[in-house]
This record gives structure tokens, C-alpha cells and sequence, in this order.
């Protein structure tokens, strides 16, 4: 069971709070003490309503992201997550610069044992795009 500490630190959870940064140097990735951190085991996070801008041109980009990872000490907490991604939702960048920020964001904040950030953007210009970056990094990795 989670100790009352450690719920205590959850500032988003449990309360009303429904104003979102307005980028993601300003959000705030909680995270809360992995109650099994002796077993190996995955947790997927699917985010089917992704949404950022083009660099370029300004227009709306969407995808669905899938979060996966093998939790260390700390998992996240999924509402202060929702925020963070929410985050983006004005924020000009790349997709590609986009999955590998958040798979930066989410190792600093969690040091997990693996994760793999998958970005499914949705298609531009005819063609659809999906960047996938995982931790620890895979060098020599054939999709």
C-alpha cells in the first residue's frame, strides 16, 4: 500500500485542478513509490488524444501516444501525466523531437528499467508518420 507520505505529494490527485500548463517546462510529472519493485513488469499508458502544432506551418498535429514502461522505484501518476501531454497542445515542434522529449521528460522523472515512447501521428500530406524512441537506448535496433 502506498504510504500516506507519499500520497501526500500528489498535488493534482484527488483535487479539482483543471488549469493546464501552458507548456511543458511548466508541467509537473508526479510520481508516486512503485509498490512491486522487485518484479518485472510493464505499464501502458495509450494517449489517443495527443495534440502539438507544426513547427512550420501552425496547423494542428494529432496523434495517439503509447507510453510503455518497466517501472524502478517510482510509477507515474497519470493525471499530472494527462496534464503534461496537454501541455503540448500549443507547443510548435517536430514529431519527432516531440516522442523523444517526452521519453526524456518521463526517464528523469521515473528512471524506470525500460521505456519505449511511441508517437502515431496522424496523416499530413498523405503520408503518417510514427517515431518510436526507447530507454535505454537501442543502438543497433532494427523496427
Amino acid at each position: 500500500m502506498p504510504t500516506r507520505e507519499d500520497l501526500q505529494k500528489l498535488s493534482l490527485l484527488g483535487t479539482s485542478e483543471n488549469r493546464l500548463p501552458a507548456n511543458p517546462d511548466e508541467a509537473q510529472l508526479e510520481t508516486f513509490a512503485n509498490q512491486r519493485p522487485n518484479r518485472r513488469y510493464w505499464i501502458t499508458l495509450n494517449c489517443p488524444e495527443f495534440s502539438s502544432l507544426c513547427p512550420v506551418t501552425g496547423q494542428p498535429d494529432s496523434a495517439r501516444l503509447v507510453i510503455r514502461y518497466v517501472p524502478g522505484e517510482r510509477c507515474v501518476e497519470t493525471k499530472s501525466l494527462k496534464f503534461y501531454l496537454a501541455s503540448f497542445r500549443n507547443q510548435p515542434a517536430f514529431n519527432e523531437e516531440i516522442v523523444n522529449r517526452i521519453l526524456d521528460d518521463l526517464v528523469a522523472a521515473l528512471a524506470p528499467v525500460e521505456m519505449i515512447v511511441r508517437g502515431e501521428f496522424a496523416p499530413r500530406g498523405g503520408i503518417q508518420l510514427t517515431t518510436e524512441a526507447t530507454f535505454p537506448d537501442a543502438a543497433g535496433l532494427t523496427p
